[in-house]
């Protein structure tokens, strides 16, 4: 019952539909459109709504099941709350709650309850405020046509001036060694296993095996992680560390630098999984469960954007971009299919209005990718917003930064006796002048809760001033930003010698 409650915080209302499918016999006149949104995620209807009320003629092509980043973001947050619940149960004990019954979780029970919530979720009518969208696919003929294609009519060509790509991503498996493909599953799947994963396995560096390690761990799954040279790759290395870290401290296992040789599936169902470590040593062990964690590739094919000349990284075919603009310079791109860019769907969201502005009406406003606030679900949550540290000095110098840190000790962690040695925060400035941040990075509980109040900050031009005259709120973990006295260049001890930072 407690974690219906809780699931609950998450549930949205369903609203009945009011958009209209449209079949090709009724778009087929007019032919011509200002803007056609291939991908029907939040992003590109966000795109589509805005364009439309500036007068534009615009057409969606939505794809089935376009909104997988925004399915996955709260999927995410339902499983990691309720690993943490795991946690809170030991907590009420050094609370004076007294609890007579041994606490297990039961993956069964969590798996349907979470199973309904995501059923609901996926009733939301994303569509309602946007009326002219066709269910199906879309291939370009030219830069500026692209045909229709419905199983149950014929085709038809529609041309357009401006076209907006806005796709959903699916879990890259690999090819190789025999058997990964065949037994391997990704994080998407792994919560949407009827029976609980078990002795998993994790392979990957991407934030998504972390997080799906770190759930497992706390719902009480025996855990290994095998990772390459650079764990969450794009991550400032320092956190990525402090990361790893306490992870390990969580008992799950890291193994770095491995061979994987061939899987076999044994009789009894579990998978024999080799290895070769650095020292070419082979290992051999079972494990119930195989995750793949090694990046997404967008959901392209059929689109043939080779006929128009987009360019595309290989293996992930995402698209790089240049203020949203492909090297097509009538051809947009935004949201996950997007390389290198922060996934969100509320950044998908905001970077479609402000595109829509921008080729449709008088605005000049560029999406800020880089003060985007970002969250990784892992125990300890890991939130930041703006450069990492590595970034910074690459491109301002590291004489010309200041970078303020410290440890903290959250109030709630002492009764429950916490591990506090991996609450960390840091804050990157520049050095002269009035000290502007370039980045707040903080791990630690409601992490995500913290950061999003100090990224307003950020798009306000925050100073190091301004943060150390905040009044902070005591006690609570977001007023440490307003206590850094600390600077790396000192060489001063950052760890606090009170019992409340």
């Amino acid at each position: 019952m407690l974690l219906l409650k809780i699931l609950n915080v998450f549930r949205y209302p369903i609203k009945s539909s009011h958009f209209q499918i449209k079949k090709l016999s009724t778009i087929s006149h007019p032919k011509n459109y200002d803007l056609i949104v291939v991908g029907g995620t939040l992003g590109g209807l966000a795109a589509a709504r805005e364009a439309t009320a500036l007068g534009a003629k615009v057409l969606v092509l939505d794809q089935l099941h376009s909104n997988y980043i925004f399915l996955r973001g709260i999927l995410k947050k339902v499983m990691h709350k309720a690993a943490l619940l795991g946690e809170a149960c030991t907590d009420a004990a050094n609370y004076g709650w007294v609890i007579d019954k041994q606490v297990n979780h039961k993956w069964e029970n969590l798996r349907k309850t979470v199973k309904t919530h995501m059923d609901n979720v996926k009733l939301l009518d994303h569509n309602a405020a946007f009326e002219n969208i066709f269910h199906g696919l879309g291939t370009f003929l030219d830069p500026h046509t692209i045909s229709l294609i419905s199983s149950s009519e014929n085709c038809v060509s529609l041309s357009s001036k401006i076209f907006l790509l806005s796709l959903g991503t699916r879990s890259l498996h690999p090819k190789t060694p025999a058997g990964a493909k065949e037994y391997g599953i990704s994080c998407d799947d792994v919560f949407h296993l009827d029976r609980p994963p078990g002795k998993t396995l994790i392979i990957g560096n991407e934030i998504e095996g972390f997080e799906c390690a770190g759930i497992l761990s706390l719902l009480g799954q025996d855990v290994t992680m095998m990772v390459g040279t650079e764990v969450l790759k794009g991550i400032d290395r320092q956190m990525a560390n402090i990361i790893t870290s306490m992870m390990i401290k969580k008992n799950i296992r890291f193994l770095s630098e491995c061979q994987l040789k061939p899987i076999d599936k044994l009789p009894n169902g579990k998978l024999k999984i080799l290895w070769n470590d650095p020292s070419k040593k082979l290992h051999a062990e079972e494990f119930d469960t195989l995750v793949f964690a090694i990046g997404r590739r967008t959901l392209i094919e059929g689109l043939h954007l080779e006929k128009v000349g987009v360019s595309t990284v290989p293996l992930t075919s995402k698209i790089e971009t240049f203020n949203d603009q492909t090297n097509i310079s009538h051809i947009y791109a935004i949201g996950e299919i997007l390389h290198e860019k922060p996934e969100s769907y509320n950044l998908s969201i905001q970077a479609g209005r402000l595109l829509a502005k921008r080729l449709f009406g008088n605005s000049h406003e560029l999406m800020d990718y880089e003060n985007a606030p970002t969250t990784i679900f892992t125990p300890l949550e890991y939130s930041f917003v703006g450069l990492s540290e590595e970034t910074a000095i690459t491109r301002f110098g590291e004489e010309n930064l200041e970078i303020y840190h410290s440890y903290y000790k959250p109030a709630e962690f002492f009764i429950a006796k916490r591990d506090v040695s991996n609450c960390y925060l840091k804050v990157i400035a520049l050095r002269r002048g009035d000290q502007r941040v370039l980045g707040m990075h903080f791990i630690g509980p409601e992490a995500e809760h913290v950061i999003q109040g100090f990224s307003t900050a950020m798009k306000c031009k925050l100073t190091v001033e301004a943060l150390m005259n905040t009044v902070g709120m005591h006690p609570t973990v977001a007023e440490e930003f307003t206590r850094i006295r600390i600077t790396k260049r000192s060489g001063l001890d950052p760890t606090p010698a009170s019992c409340c930072s």
